[in-house]
């Protein structure tokens, strides 16, 4: 069934390129800090839980290591502009804005899982060898 065009909201109509990529980075950027910080807590956890494996196994090519990762938690933070942008030129800006925080809840969780299962699973098995 297609909904009349009267029941949609028009603000989104009239949002530009540069309105929408600023609201996304006004809204983006700042969390970013959040995440990294928490990526880095759970990292700074796992090292004063197992200190004694870890730094044994500190060596140039695994700091690399830990850089790429970071790097990569990085990118796949920006996934969100993929979402973020299409949205705000729907119809569906203005309840979009209201919840996108439930998507960078879970995108945060979901990178603290992945992160958790990284170092449990294959970070710290690859320092016993």
């Amino acid at each position: 069934m297609k909904t009349p065009s009267h029941d949609l909201p028009s603000e989104s109509a009239q949002s530009s390129l540069h309105d929408v990529l600023s609201d996304a980075i006004r809204f983006w950027e700042p969390r970013r800090i959040v995440y990294n910080a928490a990526l880095a807590l759970v990292v700074l956890v796992w090292a004063a839980i197992d200190w004694a494996r870890i730094h044994a196994g500190i060596t140039l090519e695994s700091l690399l290591a830990v850089l790429v990762l970071a790097v990569l938690a990085n990118i796949c933070y920006c996934a969100a502009y993929l979402v973020e942008v299409p949205v705000q030129w729907s119809a569906y800006r203005a309840l979009w804005r209201q919840k996108r925080r439930l998507l960078w809840g879970f995108g945060t969780l979901l990178a603290l899982a992945l992160t958790n299962y990284w170092i449990a699973d294959e970070i710290l098995p690859a320092l016993i060898h």
